[in-house]
């Protein structure tokens, strides 16, 4: 096993130390701007990073984040790591209970709320590919499919934090809305674990077949007897073991092993991580409490991280393309509000609340910017690209919103 040296140690904490105190005091300012976390944390890390710092003072910046040193590798392993538990939070939001009680209704909405907004992301680059960069025709395909990919993914959180805030998270059109958002990204999750698979970056040495076959099959497993075993489990977690150091010990335990089995089989860890959430989420021996204790110890601690290293790896000024960006920003209002509007209109809604709840589906937050990451490891995509798909996710999570309740007004006001 490699030793890190003296001198390797204090660049790592002091890197450690200096993302975490900025991502917090930068959060801070924007929470008091009413604005989501991330967007504080990924200044940081633009302020620190190549965009600012390193156009500022280039030495400091080569000091704090070398390109190639023993604290840098580690401090990826690091980011890696908050990538896995920040998708293991995303499915602990997702409740199939809810999916269940919508039914029908749940399934058309997030049917429409996928299909259009993929279909619209998917035709642009796939019928355009030099205007997204896209020089090899033969990966043209396989971008197209990601790029339909991200603009069919929603950030669950975001929406559920926003339907609370509108005091909407329990009328009949929030629960349609979460419910639909749910069945969107478990599902768009899965195309993209294909898409990796593609192309061959997921990690593993199985062939396209074989991948997906695995990854629908671990799926079933998880949702199906995984549940039933967790289920029979966690009732003797909760008494035997310490509360919470037990549960918290298991579910990041599951969370891990999970990971590791879909980076085997050659699509990303961050797909077992959503999956193990999702079935840990869903047991009713999980209580609300040790989820709360969960994500009190990931967002606080492994979010800023993560998000503070998108700034430090990017330089956002010269890899930023207004045309491009604009692009596809309209690409991503267009398709989820169209096609999440269209689905709850079909649910009996007015054409007001319908618009309202595409609104509401729009926002992108975390999820389009780890999606994007991972594509931009992969190759799949070059920098320009990520950054587009980080302002678009950002701009979707910031308006989403005030766009929701301004509709809604107008809808009371008539």
């Amino acid at each position: 096993m490699g030793k890190l040296s003296h001198a390797d140690v204090e660049l790592l904490l002091l890197q450690l130390g200096l993302m975490l105190i900025m991502g917090r005091i930068l959060a801070e300012v924007a929470r008091r701007l009413k604005q989501p976390s991330v967007v504080g944390e990924l200044l940081a890390g633009i302020l620190m990073g190549p965009t600012v710092l390193g156009m500022v003072q280039p030495d400091w910046f080569m000091f704090l984040f070398p390109q190639a040193s023993a604290s840098g590798f580690v401090l990826t392993g690091f980011v890696q790591v908050s990538v896995v538990m920040l998708l293991f939070v995303a499915g602990l939001e997702v409740d199939l209970h809810i999916v269940m009680q919508q039914g029908k209704q749940s399934l058309i909405t997030s049917l429409f709320g996928l299909v259009i907004p993929f279909l619209i992301g998917f035709a642009f680059p796939y019928f355009y590919p030099d205007f997204f960069g896209i020089a090899d025709t033969k990966a043209r395909l396989v971008f197209a499919l990601f790029m339909g990919t991200a603009m069919a993914i929603s950030a669950l959180p975001v929406i559920v934090r926003i339907l609370m805030d509108l005091n909407l998270f329990k009328s009949r059109m929030g629960l349609l809305v979460v419910a639909s958002a749910m069945v969107d990204d478990v599902i768009g999750w899965i195309i993209f674990s294909v898409v990796l698979g593609m192309i061959g970056k997921g990690g593993g040495t199985l062939t396209l077949v074989p991948t997906i076959l695995l990854t629908v099959g671990f799926t079933v497993l998880m949702l199906t007897l995984g549940r039933g075993l967790l289920n029979r489990v966690l009732p003797w977690v909760n008494r035997q073991l310490a509360w919470p150091g037990g549960i918290l010990s298991l579910s990041l335990a599951i969370c891990y092993l999970s990971a590791a089995f879909t980076e085997f089989i050659g699509i990303h860890a961050i797909f077992g991580a959503f999956i193990a959430g999702v079935a840990l989420g869903d047991s009713e021996h999980f209580s609300e409490r040790a989820k709360e204790i969960v994500h009190q110890f990931i967002n606080n601690i492994f979010a800023p991280l993560f998000f503070v290293s998108i700034g430090l790896r990017v330089n956002f000024a010269v890899n930023f393309d207004l045309s491009l960006t604009v692009i596809i920003i309209l690409i991503a209002f267009a398709g989820k509000i169209v096609g999440s509007g269209l689905g709850t209109r079909l649910g009996g809604f007015t054409w007001r609340e319908s618009l309202a709840a595409g609104f509401g589906m729009n926002a992108r937050g975390a999820m389009e910017i780890i999606l994007g990451l991972v594509a931009l490891e992969s190759g799949l995509i070059n920098e320009k690209v990520f950054v587009s798909l980080v302002v678009m996710a950002i701009i979707t999570s910031m308006t989403s919103g005030p766009l929701m309740k301004w509709m809604l007004k107008r809808g009371a006001a008539t």
